[in-house]
């Protein structure tokens, strides 16, 4: 079953279930997924809606870190419970010491020799974790590695 098929029979099932929280994000994501079927002037494949779901994730982790700054608890509660709905629709995520491992890799692949090559080893690298992890914690493993080259 196609992931937005997938996400459809959630929805009607947290509709269903009169789950409030679940139905709004589901709806959310959707919405989104059209918006890009029709910018793209294509139904979404698999890879388009999970680049959705990953957008709308990292929107949510962002979120949660401004309201925690801003000390609006209710609305940091809402917002990891609308993240880990979407979390359910994304591959698992890599361990730091797996994107560390796949950093080396590209950094060992492209013959990166200090910071001025980080680019190439985020080229290299964001593809094969695309979905699995965040690319702020990659660009941050990446800079470190490449800080002790």
């Amino acid at each position: 079953m196609a992931l937005k098929d997938n996400i459809q029979e959630t929805l009607k099932q947290a509709l269903k279930q009169q789950e409030r929280t679940e139905v709004s994000t589901l709806r959310m994501v959707l919405s989104e997924i059209r918006n890009t079927e029709i910018a793209q002037r294509k139904p979404a494949d698999d890879g388009t809606v999970l680049d959705v779901i990953t957008r709308e994730a990292k929107r949510r982790r962002e979120s949660i870190e401004a309201f925690n700054r801003g000390g609006r608890a209710d609305l940091v509660l809402q917002e990891e419970a609308e993240l880990a709905i979407l979390m359910k629709y994304l591959p698992e995520q890599m361990s730091r010491e797996e994107i560390i491992s796949a950093a080396r890799r590209a950094v060992d692949a492209v013959g990166a020799r200090g910071p001025a090559d980080k680019g190439k080893v985020m080229s290299q690298l964001m593809p094969q974790v695309k979905g699995k992890a965040d690319g702020k914690e990659v660009s941050e493993v990446v800079s470190e590695l490449l800080a002790a080259c």
